[in-house]
């Protein structure tokens, strides 16, 4: 059984004392697979020596994250795009709109936003989206920039019924994580509804923790409860839901 894990920080400081051994954690428990997304371009090095440890299991994006859009984001749209121009990613993201922790930058998220998705379609590549009390202006976003050329992934998912059918109808898969687990999380109320052919696992780690770890450090291994969980939501063996889940991810990365 192959597990994939769609977003995970593995470069992340929480990570700093026993990556290695994390990482290792996690494919013993069958996760062989870590999509890592970009947050701005101090992490860069750290995800080339991920990669470079692990070439077999972790594959990398490119982009600016939406919280990190800041005076400087001219500057950090240009390292995204002279990354891309280098080397092999294999998505631009994680990219979109976070209106939780910053409303007055909701413009330039918007134009950083724009430009990343337009880099996307350039390269044929899928973009990743962080989307938080921002479903309006994603969606507003993706109505003017839809094509066939855009395609890829809502990251933690934690909209409505209609917001999941909204968000498929762009050509978007669904990353589904720890907040599946939680009691008051609500998607685990409807998601059976939603064909397993939409759906990616995620943790989205160091953060996002499932059940019984919530509020604690997440790490790629606990991957594994969500599947649980899933299994339990569709009638579906743990083994299917994991097969099914990564021949998505191959479909939208194209490995």
């Amino acid at each position: 059984m192959i597990i994939t894990d769609t977003h995970t920080h593995l470069y992340s400081e929480a990570f700093d004392t026993d990556r290695i051994e994390m990482i290792n954690r996690a494919i013993d428990a069958n996760v062989k697979r870590f999509f890592i997304p970009a947050i701005d371009s101090s992490y860069t090095e750290s995800m080339f020596q991920l990669e470079k440890a692990f070439p077999d299991n972790v594959f990398l994006m490119m982009g600016l994250h939406p919280t990190h859009v800041k005076e400087n984001y001219l500057e950090e749209l240009k390292h995204v795009e002279k990354q891309l121009a280098k080397r092999k990613f294999y998505a631009v993201g994680e990219i979109g709109i976070d209106l939780y922790w910053d409303k007055t930058t909701l413009d330039i998220q918007i134009e950083a936003f724009k430009y990343q998705i337009n880099l996307a379609k350039n390269y044929k590549l899928p973009i990743v989206i962080h989307c938080r009390e921002a479903f309006d202006e994603i969606f507003e976003v993706l109505e003017q920039e839809k094509s066939e050329d855009l395609f890829g992934i809502f990251h933690c998912f934690t909209g409505s019924l209609e917001q999941a059918h909204q968000a498929i109808s762009y050509n978007m898969k669904l990353g589904i994580g720890g907040v599946v687990t939680f009691k008051n999380g609500k998607i685990d109320q409807f998601i059976n509804q939603i064909d397993l052919k939409h759906i990616v696992l995620e943790t989205d780690s160091p953060y996002l923790a499932p059940k019984p770890y919530r509020g604690k450090r997440n790490e790629s291994s606990y991957i594994n409860m969500v599947l649980e969980k899933l299994s339990e939501l569709y009638g579906e063996s743990v083994q299917d839901i994991a097969s099914i889940t990564t021949e998505n991810s191959k479909a939208i990365f194209g490995i």
